[in-house]
């Protein structure tokens, strides 16, 4: 198998980490073209990346560009409300997917995602960059050798900063068909990380949301969850966009009876405390050892997870984040949802459930 010819839909605020991602992957993938509804995006983007524009053929419907291209994988990060469209028929076309997180908005289209990627046979990576952060993947082998011993529990913290100019830039952003609030959007990579971290199984969610600052978005810019998992451990979700003056710190608690670890920094990529029993490691080297300093909260995560994409093509293997993962953040976040507009806890697993069911939650 030669290089996989590779797209990318979608040249917006996320678009050069997925070209610097495929243009750090150069011996397993060829940037063939890419994306956008509004043209001067494309080149904007393309430059960013360091790519000459002239390089690169350029589209404004996603359909010409997959069957033209004849493309092996696609990338696409547009509206998170256009995810599964799009994604679905990338995929029934027979191209492997990476789908910008959220997967979907709905427990219905991401299962509509997963069934036609089995169906078809291909490769669908959601992308939870954070979970290739050197910290996160030295946190998870902690975790899978057992050394927290019984997990007692876990805390996400996204303590950010949103302001009318942000969402202005974007008339999708903060609207119930398209986005979601501040828990669907800023927060889902660490409430993906906590879920993966504490144990997937969740028996039950009670939560609060609330629209405290941005009165011009639909929803919610405050989310408080209170999460049981099915091993018997605990989960704290706390997320906001309406820290003063900026962000504040995104940070991911796991505390075990035999452990406890404390990951910080802008986007969970330092390891702020590292304290076990079995005293194997010196806490400050890992701490030293383990420490990335990213120019922004997108962080370093997404030219290794194309790699593990590419491999696991070239194998015939899942993706690290595959469908189902990227399925568990988006149902958590539905949850929550859900249990803040009827007031009582949510069972999981949920059966239904869309961000759409919240447009009357705050008038």
């Amino acid at each position: 198998m030669g290089k996989l010819r590779y797209g990318l839909i979608g040249c917006g605020r996320i678009s050069p980490n997925h070209l610097a991602a495929a243009l750090g992957n150069s011996e397993d993938i060829e940037l063939v073209a890419v994306c956008d509804v509004v043209p001067e995006r494309m080149d904007e983007a393309l430059v960013r990346a360091g790519v000459n524009p002239n390089a690169v053929r350029k589209y404004t419907d996603y359909m010409n560009m997959v069957l033209l291209e004849q493309l092996d994988l696609v990338a696409i990060a547009t509206d998170s409300g256009s995810h599964a469209t799009i994604g679905l028929d990338c995929i029934n076309f027979g191209c492997h997917v990476i789908i910008e997180k959220p997967i979907a908005l709905s427990i219905s289209d991401a299962d509509r995602l997963v069934h036609a990627a089995k169906r078809r046979r291909v490769v669908l990576c959601s992308c939870h960059q954070n979970r290739f952060n050197k910290s996160i993947q030295k946190l998870r082998e902690a975790v899978e050798e057992n050394r927290f011993g019984r997990l007692l529990h876990g805390a996400a913290h996204i303590r950010w900063s949103r302001g009318r100019d942000y969402y202005e830039h974007a008339s999708w952003r903060g609207t119930w068909a398209s986005d979601g609030g501040a828990l669907m959007n800023q927060c889902l990579h660490n409430i993906d990380l906590l879920r993966w971290m504490m144990g997937d199984g969740i028996e039950e969610v009670f939560a609060y949301t609330a629209r405290l600052k941005h009165d011009y978005i639909e929803a919610e810019d405050l989310g408080l969850a209170l999460v049981k998992f099915s091993n018997g451990a605990y989960g704290i979700i706390e997320g906001t966009t309406n820290v003063y003056p900026k962000n504040l710190e995104e940070t991911l608690y796991v505390f075990g009876e035999n452990g406890t670890v404390k990951v910080g920094g802008k986007s969970v990529n330092v390891i702020e405390e590292w304290s076990f029993a079995d005293n194997i490691d010196d806490p400050e080297e890992i701490k030293a050892r383990y420490h990335e300093n990213p120019p922004n909260v997108y962080g370093f995560g997404h030219t290794p997870l194309y790699a593990d994409v590419v491999s696991a093509i070239r194998e015939g293997r899942n993706p690290l984040v595959d469908g189902e993962a990227g399925k568990r953040a988006v149902e958590l976040v539905l949850a929550i949802y859900k249990s803040a507009l009827e007031g009582k806890p949510v069972r999981l697993p949920l059966e239904s459930f869309s961000t759409l069911e919240m447009t009357e939650h705050f008038g």
